[in-house]
């Protein structure tokens, strides 16, 4: 049976969030459901199915009569994700300070590790997705199913807010000082996995730069195929 995870839809939205990831996908880029179509060989109704679940999770604007963009967020909206962030991530990592099993532990402490060996392998995409992975396994691990998916749209949003304001050059968030959180979970030490996260958020929202305006994008084919 055919889950959403391997639809072509799905397909269709885990390559362009990537993109997006990658800062490949500039914010403001018109996405042609017809040039989608083609690139991913699918019909157009998927295409659009593709862009409806980015627009629901802010990553792409729907315009009427002009069709599909990379959302922009204002420079006030990522402040508001990044507080969004600290608010929802300090509370789940007390919370998973006294409950957290020997299973949870080393799951976390796998994670990191394949962190650490993307990173060393400069495989960029694993990174990425590892890097926004260990925050949400610390959402799934702290048993809130809600707040998981409040979190998963928090840490998309927060990709697209990197690609539009961070730079090429400083580095993603790494698996140091994920592991520095993790080691305040492993010795249930609520007050230090807080301050940690905390200034693991800050860290991140540190590197933005805010008067930073966007390049001019590549070609759609180019990036996504």
């Amino acid at each position: 049976m055919e889950t959403s995870a391997d639809t072509p839809q799905m397909d269709v939205y885990n390559r362009i969030w990537l993109s997006i990831a990658e800062r490949k996908l500039k914010p403001g880029t018109r996405l042609k459901e017809e040039q989608l179509a083609e690139i991913f060989s699918v019909s157009r109704a998927r295409v659009r199915q593709a862009l409806s679940a980015l627009e629901h999770d802010g990553l792409v604007t729907l315009v009427p009569h002009r069709g599909a963009f990379v959302s922009q967020p204002s420079t006030e909206e990522a402040r508001d994700i990044f507080f969004a962030r600290r608010t929802i991530e300090t509370s789940l990592v007390a919370r998973l300070c006294a409950a957290a099993t020997a299973d949870d532990l080393a799951r976390m402490h796998a994670h990191v590790e394949e962190e650490r060996a993307a990173r060393a392998a400069g495989d960029t995409k694993a990174t990425i997705l590892l890097s926004g992975g260990f925050h949400l396994l610390i959402g799934e691990l702290a048993g809130s199913p809600y707040l998981w998916e409040v979190l998963r749209d928090l840490v998309s949003r927060t990709s697209l807010i990197m690609a539009m304001y961070q730079t090429r050059s400083q580095a993603d968030c790494g698996p140091d000082e994920h592991a520095e959180v993790l080691e305040a979970i492993r010795n249930a030490d609520a007050a230090r996995a807080q301050h940690l996260m905390d200034h693991h958020l800050d860290h991140l929202e540190g590197k933005l730069d805010l008067d930073d305006t966007t390049e001019e994008t590549n070609d759609l084919r180019d990036i996504l195929s």
